[in-house]
């Protein structure tokens, strides 16, 4: 790689060098899923775009060098309530069990389809009470919360009364007064000001409940917020505090913090308050890293509109588009788009990308192609704030090589390529040939796209083409007999068929 790391930091708003804040590791959090339903395609894409940076900085820094929490929040109200629909004979607290307990399996399961690593760690929110309880003493001693008719309440006023305090709102870049109103307000009696935020609320007899701090005797759980300052400063601060070397200021700072937009306000702005009040630090974390809104067809995705898509359904069922997608697909169509800005989730955008696949995985066949080193060109292009389109674009230069007589490859795709000069006008040698796709298939794993697996030889695939096509052709004669005799021919190949709804099939091979 000829370029250090830079990243765009929300707090600076501009692109900046990276560097750790302990050369020896980097430490990265991001908010991860509240576990009450399916993830959302919207979900996705802080899924997908941290675990890009997640194995860039594997790639640049080494593996044991980098650890990822992302958090699991399995107690919220939003979970109480999908637990008393969905299991109302049974106890809350069980019924909470089993939901939390499968929607965190499902989402582990999706994240996996969708070809993301394991983060380091994945903490928690009820493993983590003593943590919170203790942040949550810290700002009352520090006079930054107080107590009100047993919740326990950050106050926006006294922070800014407290030394070396960053200003509420200079993550959202906004006034106290544009924060009011574009925020979900809660109007309470015991709120001493509108932004006034719960640390800690009462539990009802039957909810989630644990023994309270700031003296109050009743039982209680936390508030959201609060559970990511809690497992973001046991997981990259406390775990590390006996072996980072950093400069007392940054004692309890840790490197990049992720997340969607929607969160800057008030979920980060709020976790910036809490933390740096309880741990008298002028900031969280040195990067705050947001990737952009999802809207899908040209619409805003809502349950209202009909548009609400979770990757459980684009993985396993014809909704959209009339066919299942593969993860691989998915997650190509979503880096394509550069992740700070906004990206229209189409069936157009689904189809280009299966179709992309497709070639690159003819291209690995044909060419013998195995692992072989990540492109300078493609690392530069990632090192840039994840520029995930450009570093595509030379995956597409590599994958082109040597195929100049393609008509079907843009003119700018053929020049230019794998060093060659841009006057080249011939072939290029088979063993070049592979060279090129063998680093391509290296930048490919770098982005978490692993087209091996599914990638098959041209003589079976013409074998499976053929069939295929006869058995729609069967089928349409309504030849039944016909139809299942190929269905059976194909499943000794362990390939799977899907019928789609405009009459044409498609097909995979069983992992």
């Amino acid at each position: 790689m000829s370029q250090g790391l830079t990243l765009y930091n929300t707090l600076t708003r501009r692109k900046e060098p990276f560097a750790p804040i302990d050369d020896r590791h980097v430490r990265m959090y991001v908010c991860g899923p509240t576990v009450y339903d399916y993830a959302h395609i919207g979900n996705a894409r802080p899924i997908i775009v941290f675990d890009v940076l997640f194995r860039l900085l594997r790639h640049l820094y080494g593996a044991d060098h980098v650890t990822y929490a992302r958090n699991i929040t399995d107690v919220d109200d939003k979970i109480n309530a999908r637990a008393a629909r969905d299991y109302p004979d049974l106890p809350l607290n069980e019924a909470i069990a089993k939901v939390t307990a499968a929607t965190e399996a499902q989402f582990k399961a999706d994240a996996r389809a969708l070809g993301c690593l394991e983060p380091s760690i994945e903490p928690r929110a009820t493993e983590h009470i003593a943590e919170m309880r203790a942040i949550i003493e810290r700002l009352i001693a520090r006079g930054a919360a107080y107590v009100a008719e047993d919740h326990v309440l950050f106050s926006v006023a006294a922070m800014e009364k407290l030394p070396r305090m960053p200003a509420y709102g200079s993550l959202a870049r906004r006034s106290l007064d544009e924060m009011i109103a574009g925020a979900r307000v809660d109007v309470a009696p015991y709120k001493r000001d509108a932004m006034d935020f719960v640390l800690w609320k009462p539990s009802k007899d039957n909810e989630p409940g644990w023994d309270s701090p700031g003296g109050i005797t009743t039982k209680g759980r936390p508030g959201w917020h609060i559970e990511c300052s809690a497992m973001s400063w046991k997981h990259l601060i406390d775990a590390f505090d006996t072996r980072i070397r950093c400069d007392d200021a940054d004692r309890n700072v840790f490197d990049i913090h992720g997340g969607g937009i929607d969160l800057v306000f008030p979920h980060h702005e709020n976790e910036i308050a809490q933390s740096c009040c309880a741990f008298e630090t002028e900031r969280m974390a040195n990067v705050w890293m947001h990737n952009g809104f999802l809207q899908v067809e040209g619409e805003k995705m809502s349950k209202s509109l009909g548009n609400f898509i979770t990757i459980h359904e684009l993985l396993e069922t014809d909704r959209f588009g009339g066919r299942r997608w593969p993860g691989e697909v998915l997650r190509l169509a979503m880096l394509k788009t550069h992740y700070r800005q906004p990206i229209d989730w189409t069936v157009r955008a689904l189809e280009e990308s299966a179709r992309t696949i497709e070639r690159w995985r003819r291209v690995v066949v044909e060419e013998g192609a195995e692992l072989g080193n990540v492109d300078s060109a493609f690392t530069d292009a990632l090192a840039d704030d994840l520029n995930t389109p450009k570093a595509l674009s030379q995956i597409h230069k590599l994958m082109n090589f040597g195929r100049l007589a393609d008509p079907t490859i843009p003119e700018e795709e053929k020049v230019g390529a794998f060093g060659i000069g841009d006057d080249y006008s011939g072939f290029a040698s088979s063993t070049d040939r592979q060279v090129a796709a063998s680093n391509a298939l290296a930048c490919l794993m770098l982005l978490g796209i692993d087209i091996r697996r599914k990638a098959v030889a041209p003589d079976l695939r013409a074998r499976i083409d053929a069939l295929v096509t006869a058995r729609s052709e069967a089928r349409a004669t309504k030849n039944w007999a016909e139809a299942d005799r190929i269905r059976d021919e194909l499943t000794a190949l362990r390939v799977t068929v899907k019928d789609n709804k405009d009459g044409t099939a498609s097909w995979e091979i069983k992992e």
